[in-house]
């Protein structure tokens, strides 16, 4: 019996120092409770257009705070039933619970771990993830702690809001919109089975990286639900069987990528670092529906140019290894070194032949390409195709998949292009699309691409022309220059389709572009003049030449700078400013910062008058009906239409900027390293398609506008003129037998433009 006696006094002893040690030791060191009494969530800054459609997110963590009464029944049911069943009942340690697990141990079965839900958010807050004794009795001190400072739903809440589900997700909240694309409320039972399963593995058994391990998860989750009695055999039967779609990524609701890029430079040059956890969310001025319309645009006419102009080849080229192991593992490198471009997936090609090709997708999948799918690239598979252009088991190509699930061959393009519209009242952007793909190539050409606009410029060369007394209906000599000069010239600009009309009307020569009578104009109006006078829109004058080739638009200027500049047509007179933001909010949803809408069409704001703004939209308008872009009216079905294509030198850019009721627009298409479109390539077949499909989300609805003519102008003469250049005031012909520019200029542009 002494030595029983002894025994119980030395465990005495050990228990006394334990206790000594937890209460004297780990107690007053432990971390005060303010992370879970005061939980600010890491949530990070999210972006959306005016009519609240999500385009951008940018913070480590996904992340949606979700107070607990709002949480899905379901949802909690299926988490408690897995993770504590008896949550509500225990005082944060469950002893009940832990006997079971031991026992269930025993039996070589499934079992919850003993740690309780206050127990894991002790653990998540708090502390690592060892196992060792000391962080455990730390664990529950806190776990102690936490359930005397909060109530279960609390604490109930904490756990669903920041445990970690993969994927860079934290949060019940954020994974349904990760996995399933969905809000809380929109989860089936089966998906939401499926969520709940995540936290015993979230890196490897999450459903992305191994959909197999999660449905397995997801079936013991619903096991247990069923034999606790809170769904039943129907329910259990239907979610096993429910198929379930896994988008794998933040799926926005419409692209703005380039967008959300310059709304979170914005919000981090103000708010630094806390920018992407502290929930703030930026509303904009897009709409998502003209958004979705320009990306699509952009997308499908860039590729449509790319289709015409041929094939080039496989993007890469790897050896495939006869081991199936070592294999896979190449095909899995060659696709993740090139990521899918939206709808254009990489494949690896396995087998060929020149009626049949077979490749693998970063999915695992092995899809077949055949028919009309092959003719693309029918260069390709050809037994003489050169080695950079031939098909073969290893080439990496790119595949798109039609609505009828047939898989065809294609490319990524080389060529870039961009659209942006404005409200031409406010200046309130409406849509965006910076270039073909964000991800790739991230330099923004509406805001920073510097291209020569080509005869998009010529309208502010006749609105110059307009102060000095010409009218639409002035007639000047479309006869090449060398022709009526006895002079040997410098420069001998000419008509692009090598075509003069002779004595033509302003507003033809607008309509059908023609370079020679631009040149002629200017010479009439002063280079020095029409530069001072094209300031009043907004450019620059040392982004354009001080000779007459600014008549061609050989100077230099953004998409969004031409925008603003034809909003001055548009408006009336007026000049606006780009603005993107009107609010910016807290997570409560409280406003950190308002930006009021511009007023319209405020005095202060006019440069130019507004005479010559109806004018030059009259003028502006006849290019649509009769001119270059006449295919605009015809496809929208509006008599309202405005704008200018634009063609430079070599057709190495082309360009569309138009307006119609109170929308402002600009399409452009060229590549970043400026080069030749092609000969046969125009503003009218690169970028007016794209303004033409991107236009008409943007005007539906929307009736034509037709405006009044302003006090001070007549018609007297056949066409419009101011009042003061009635009866021989102003301009009836131009003939300028004598043309030579004022200062040397480049022999480049010799051709010039002529859409």
């Amino acid at each position: 019996m002494k030595w029983i006696a002894a025994v119980l006094a030395l465990l005495g002893v050990v228990a006394g120092a334990v206790l000594a040690y937890v209460f004297l030791v780990l107690a007053p060191n432990l971390p005060a409770l303010d992370a879970v009494t005061d939980y600010r969530p890491k949530i990070p800054l999210r972006i959306y257009t005016a009519d609240n459609a999500l385009i951008g997110e940018f913070g480590e963590e996904h992340r949606e705070f979700v107070p607990i009464k709002d949480i899905p029944e379901q949802l909690k049911t299926a988490l408690l039933s897995t993770e504590d069943a008896r949550f509500y009942d225990h005082s944060g340690i469950d002893f009940i619970g832990a006997g079971r697990a031991v026992l269930a141990d025993l039996r070589g079965g499934f079992h919850q771990g003993a740690s309780t839900i206050t127990m894991q958010v002790a653990r998540n807050f708090f502390l690592s993830q060892e196992k060792t004794v000391n962080r455990k009795l730390k664990e529950l001190l806190l776990t102690t702690r936490i359930e005397a400072a909060l109530s279960k739903d609390q604490i109930l809440e904490l756990y669903m809001n920041q445990i970690y589900l993969g994927q860079r997700t934290h949060g019940f909240a954020g994974a349904a919109r990760t996995y399933f694309n969905k809000s809380l409320n929109e989860l089936s039972l089966a998906e939401s089975a499926m969520l709940v399963g995540i936290p015993k593995n979230p890196v490897r058994h999450n459903p992305v990286s191994n959909f197999q391990k999660a449905k397995q998860r997801q079936e013991v989750v619903l096991k247990l639900m069923l034999n606790r009695g809170v769904i039943t055999e129907a329910q259990y039967d239907q979610a096993l069987h429910e198929k379930i779609t896994v988008t794998g990524k933040q799926i926005y609701d419409t692209h703005a990528d380039y967008v959300a890029e310059m709304v979170r430079q914005t919000v981090v040059e103000e708010y630094k670092d806390q920018a992407y956890t502290s929930g703030i969310k930026v509303y904009t001025t897009l709409l998502k529906a003209d958004q979705e319309a320009a990306y699509e645009a952009v997308r499908h006419h860039v590729m449509a140019y790319d289709q015409r102009h041929g094939y080039r080849g496989p993007e890469a080229f790897i050896q495939l290894p006869a081991d199936e192991d070592e294999r896979d593992d190449a095909i899995d490198e060659a696709l993740r070194k090139h990521p899918a471009s939206d709808k254009l997936q990489a494949a690896v090609v396995t087998e060929v032949s020149t009626k049949v090709v077979k490749a693998e997708l970063a999915n695992g999948d092995t899809i077949v390409i055949d028919g009309d799918g092959l003719k693309f690239a029918a260069a390709g598979l050809q037994a003489k195709a050169k080695s950079d252009m031939k098909i073969t088991p290893g080439a990496l190509i790119r595949v798109l998949q039609d609505q009828k699930k047939r898989w065809s061959i294609t490319q990524l393009p080389e060529v870039e292009g961009s659209y942006v519209a404005l409200n031409a009242e406010t200046g309130a952007y409406r849509a965006l699309v910076g270039g073909f793909d964000f991800n790739r190539k991230k330099f923004n050409h509406v805001t920073s691409g510097w291209r020569q606009p080509g005869s998009s410029m010529k309208p502010f060369v006749y609105s110059a022309a307009l102060e000095q007394g010409f009218s639409p209906a002035t007639l000047i000599n479309d006869v090449q220059l060398s022709a009526t000069s006895e002079e040997a010239l410098r420069w001998d600009p000419r008509n692009d389709d090598g075509k003069y009309d002779g004595p033509i009307t302003m507003r033809t020569a607008l309509a059908k572009s023609k370079n020679v009578v631009s040149v002629r104009i200017l010479k009439a109006v002063g280079v020095s003049n029409a530069q001072n006078w094209i300031s009043h829109f907004g450019f620059s004058k040392d982004k354009h030449p001080d000779n007459l080739t600014l008549a061609l638009g050989t100077g230099s200027v953004t998409p969004l700078q031409l925008a603003t500049a034809y909003a001055v047509f548009a408006n009336g007179g007026y000049q606006v400013q780009p603005n993107l933001i009107t609010k910016m909010t807290d997570s409560k949803g409280n406003v950190l910062k308002s930006y009021p809408a511009p007023a319209i069409a405020q005095d202060v704001d006019r440069v130019i008058d507004s005479r010559n703004a109806f004018i030059m939209d009259a003028m502006l308008r006849e290019v649509t009906r009769s001119g270059t872009a006449a295919s605009a009216s015809v496809r929208l079905g509006r008599h309202d239409l405005a704008g200018k294509t634009g063609t430079t030198s070599d057709a190495v850019d082309g360009w569309f900027a138009g307006y119609a009721g109170n929308v402002v627009a600009v399409a452009w298409m060229g590549y970043d390293t400026p080069k030749s479109l092609g000969g046969r390539e125009f503003g009218a077949t690169l970028a007016l398609p794209i303004w033409i499909d991107s236009m008409r989300a943007a005007l539906t609805g929307k009736p034509e506008i037709q405006r009044a003519p302003p006090e001070g102008i007549s018609n007297a003469e056949g066409d419009w003129m101011y009042a003061e250049f009635l009866n021989g005031g102003g301009v009836r012909t131009l003939d300028m037998n004598e043309v030579a520019p004022a200062t040397p200029v480049s022999t480049t542009n010799q051709a010039g433009t002529a859409q």
